[in-house]
């Protein structure tokens, strides 16, 4: 005899916070919860399976391929466990014309994996998107939900020591205006004058 397996719903023991996100919009105005339910069900798993599109447009009165249509929009959800750490690439023009390319280059080489992969440790997943809203301070690369702004090649390699060891540094944040370590925020294999290569 087979055994099915059965997944305990996700918001069973959530309504309270069930009740708060609905509680943000009108009556009428419903179907504007996918999105944060959606993130509940990404940050706890990892990922949104099929049985919790399901279980979201139970909770909206809605049909399943409305929430995957949204799900689908967004590269913030996925539909497949990400690793750990989930690395997210900035690939738009601002960030790809400073080094970005050079950057998703870099950690292909050194975590074994390509764009939309995750290692076989469940450690390290990696992600090409469209645009991370940090366009002056390129390249740039989100892990999780923490941004690192102007890294260069010895400053990925940092950052992912440090991951591996399961560290995670404080967010790199260096808005417009930052004179200070020029040199430690210049592009992928650029100096800050733009000449010489860096290690």
């Amino acid at each position: 005899m087979v055994e099915l397996t059965t997944v305990e719903p996700f918001f069973a023991d959530k309504q309270e916070r069930v009740r708060e996100i609905l509680e943000r919009y009108p009556e009428g105005g419903r179907r504007s919860a996918i999105m944060p339910l959606l993130w509940e069900v990404q940050r706890a798993e990892r990922h949104i399976g099929e049985a919790r599109l399901h279980e979201i447009a139970e909770i909206l009165g809605l049909h399943a391929t409305e929430v995957k249509g949204v799900m689908s929009f967004y590269s913030t959800y996925h539909e497949h466990p990400v690793g750990r750490y989930h690395l997210q690439v900035c690939s738009t023009l601002s960030c790809s014309l400073v080094g970005s390319d050079e950057m998703v280059d870099f950690l292909t080489e050194e975590l074994g994996i390509v764009n939309g992969e995750t290692d076989a440790e469940g450690r390290f997943s990696l992600q090409r998107v469209e645009c991370l809203g940090s366009c002056g301070t390129g390249p740039v690369i989100q892990v999780n939900d923490t941004y690192y702004e102007r890294v260069t090649r010895s400053r990925c390699k940092a950052l992912i020591d440090a991951l591996r060891r399961d560290e995670v540094p404080e967010p790199w944040r260096e808005r417009g205006g930052d004179n200070e370590g020029a040199d430690k925020a210049a592009p992928l294999g650029r100096t800050a004058a733009g000449a010489g290569a860096e290690g």
